[in-house]
Protein backbone atom coordinates (compact mmCIF):
# COMPACT_ATOMS: atom_id res chain seq x y z
CA UNK A 1 0.00 0.00 0.00
CA UNK A 2 1.36 3.41 -0.67
CA UNK A 3 0.65 5.84 1.47
CA UNK A 4 -1.74 9.26 0.34
CA UNK A 5 1.44 11.90 0.14
CA UNK A 6 -0.93 14.32 2.40
CA UNK A 7 0.54 12.48 5.35
CA UNK A 8 -2.99 11.15 6.60
CA UNK A 9 -1.09 7.32 6.73
CA UNK A 10 -4.39 5.71 4.54
CA UNK A 11 -3.60 4.71 0.57
CA UNK A 12 -3.68 7.48 -2.18
CA UNK A 13 -6.98 5.47 -3.58
CA UNK A 14 -9.08 5.98 -0.12
CA UNK A 15 -7.97 9.68 0.64
CA UNK A 16 -7.22 12.36 -1.75
CA UNK A 17 -7.45 10.40 -5.18
CA UNK A 18 -11.62 10.22 -5.25
CA UNK A 19 -11.36 14.12 -4.75
CA UNK A 20 -8.94 14.41 -7.21
CA UNK A 21 -10.83 12.56 -9.57
CA UNK A 22 -14.36 14.45 -8.69
CA UNK A 23 -15.72 11.17 -6.57
CA UNK A 24 -16.24 13.10 -3.87
CA UNK A 25 -15.43 16.48 -2.03
CA UNK A 26 -13.86 17.65 0.59
CA UNK A 27 -15.55 17.58 3.83
CA UNK A 28 -13.64 20.76 5.25
CA UNK A 29 -10.67 23.21 4.50
CA UNK A 30 -8.12 21.38 6.12
CA UNK A 31 -9.25 18.27 3.85
CA UNK A 32 -8.53 20.27 1.15
CA UNK A 33 -5.77 21.73 1.93
CA UNK A 34 -4.09 18.57 2.40
CA UNK A 35 -5.82 16.94 -0.99
CA UNK A 36 -4.28 20.58 -2.71
CA UNK A 37 -1.28 19.25 -1.28
CA UNK A 38 -1.49 16.41 -2.60
CA UNK A 39 -2.47 17.80 -5.94
CA UNK A 40 1.08 19.02 -6.20
CA UNK A 41 2.84 16.17 -5.70
CA UNK A 42 0.84 14.38 -8.01
CA UNK A 43 0.87 16.99 -10.64
CA UNK A 44 -3.02 17.36 -10.61
CA UNK A 45 -3.29 20.89 -11.94
CA UNK A 46 -6.90 20.19 -13.23
CA UNK A 47 -7.88 19.86 -9.38
CA UNK A 48 -5.73 22.79 -8.68
CA UNK A 49 -7.44 25.35 -10.67
CA UNK A 50 -10.82 23.75 -9.98
CA UNK A 51 -10.58 24.16 -6.11
CA UNK A 52 -8.80 27.93 -6.19
CA UNK A 53 -11.63 30.19 -5.88
CA UNK A 54 -12.84 31.74 -9.18
CA UNK A 55 -12.63 35.46 -7.37
CA UNK A 56 -9.00 34.85 -6.60
CA UNK A 57 -7.18 32.86 -9.77
CA UNK A 58 -5.79 35.98 -11.50
CA UNK A 59 -4.49 34.84 -14.50
CA UNK A 60 -3.28 31.23 -13.24
CA UNK A 61 -3.77 28.20 -15.90
CA UNK A 62 -3.46 24.76 -15.84
CA UNK A 63 -0.43 24.42 -18.08
CA UNK A 64 1.56 26.70 -15.33
CA UNK A 65 0.17 25.04 -12.05
CA UNK A 66 1.33 21.79 -14.14
CA UNK A 67 4.69 23.18 -14.44
CA UNK A 68 5.11 24.23 -11.47
CA UNK A 69 4.25 20.92 -9.97
CA UNK A 70 6.22 19.41 -12.21
CA UNK A 71 9.86 21.81 -10.63
CA UNK A 72 9.35 21.20 -7.36
CA UNK A 73 10.02 18.18 -5.18
CA UNK A 74 7.46 17.73 -2.37
CA UNK A 75 8.50 16.68 0.76
CA UNK A 76 5.72 16.93 4.01
CA UNK A 77 2.70 18.42 4.90
CA UNK A 78 2.34 19.91 8.29
CA UNK A 79 -0.71 21.46 9.25
CA UNK A 80 -0.12 23.94 12.61
CA UNK A 81 -3.38 25.05 12.96
CA UNK A 82 -6.94 25.51 11.61
CA UNK A 83 -10.86 26.92 12.33
CA UNK A 84 -13.72 26.67 10.74
CA UNK A 85 -16.76 29.15 11.14
CA UNK A 86 -19.94 27.65 9.46
CA UNK A 87 -18.94 28.53 4.87
CA UNK A 88 -15.38 29.90 6.06
CA UNK A 89 -12.50 28.35 6.97
CA UNK A 90 -8.46 29.02 7.71
CA UNK A 91 -5.69 26.29 7.71
CA UNK A 92 -2.12 27.24 8.85
CA UNK A 93 0.49 24.90 6.98
CA UNK A 94 3.68 24.30 6.16
CA UNK A 95 4.83 22.45 3.28
CA UNK A 96 8.03 21.29 2.96
CA UNK A 97 10.03 21.27 -0.79
CA UNK A 98 12.90 20.88 -2.47
CA UNK A 99 13.87 23.06 -5.32
CA UNK A 100 17.12 23.53 -7.14
CA UNK A 101 18.17 21.19 -4.64
CA UNK A 102 17.52 23.18 -1.60
CA UNK A 103 15.26 22.17 0.95
CA UNK A 104 12.65 24.73 1.85
CA UNK A 105 9.06 25.87 3.44
CA UNK A 106 6.14 27.35 2.22
CA UNK A 107 4.93 28.35 5.70
CA UNK A 108 1.39 29.77 5.07
CA UNK A 109 -2.11 30.82 6.17
CA UNK A 110 -4.50 30.23 4.25
CA UNK A 111 -8.23 31.07 3.88
CA UNK A 112 -11.10 28.82 2.30
CA UNK A 113 -14.78 29.32 1.73
CA UNK A 114 -17.68 26.23 0.77
CA UNK A 115 -20.16 27.01 -1.83
CA UNK A 116 -22.89 25.38 -3.03
CA UNK A 117 -21.23 22.24 -0.66
CA UNK A 118 -17.72 22.70 -2.47
CA UNK A 119 -15.02 24.16 -0.57
CA UNK A 120 -12.66 26.52 -2.42
CA UNK A 121 -8.78 28.28 -1.33
CA UNK A 122 -9.26 31.83 -1.91
CA UNK A 123 -5.98 33.30 -0.27
CA UNK A 124 -3.42 33.22 2.08
CA UNK A 125 -0.86 35.05 3.89
CA UNK A 126 2.66 33.94 4.45
CA UNK A 127 4.28 33.13 7.66
CA UNK A 128 8.10 33.50 8.02
CA UNK A 129 9.62 30.03 7.62
CA UNK A 130 10.29 27.60 10.10
CA UNK A 131 14.09 26.56 10.98
CA UNK A 132 14.67 22.81 9.21
CA UNK A 133 15.48 20.48 11.58
CA UNK A 134 18.75 19.63 12.78
CA UNK A 135 21.03 16.83 10.87
CA UNK A 136 19.79 14.09 13.75
CA UNK A 137 16.16 15.13 14.16
CA UNK A 138 13.57 12.63 12.46
CA UNK A 139 12.82 13.61 8.99
CA UNK A 140 10.36 15.99 8.76
CA UNK A 141 8.41 13.28 5.70
CA UNK A 142 7.80 10.44 8.32
CA UNK A 143 10.24 8.01 6.98
CA UNK A 144 11.45 7.14 10.11
CA UNK A 145 15.01 8.14 9.55
CA UNK A 146 17.15 10.79 10.57
CA UNK A 147 16.64 14.20 8.45
CA UNK A 148 20.26 13.47 7.49
CA UNK A 149 20.05 10.53 5.65
CA UNK A 150 17.11 11.28 4.15
CA UNK A 151 15.51 14.74 3.09
CA UNK A 152 18.55 16.95 4.34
Amino acid sequence: MSHCPCGSKQAYADCCQPLHQQQRPAQSPQQLMASRYCAFVKGEAAYLLRTHHPEFRGQLTEAELAQACQETQWHALQIVDFSQQQDQGEVEFCAWYKQHGKLQALHERSRFSCEQGLWYYRDGDIKPNPALPGRNDPCLCGSGNKFKRCCG
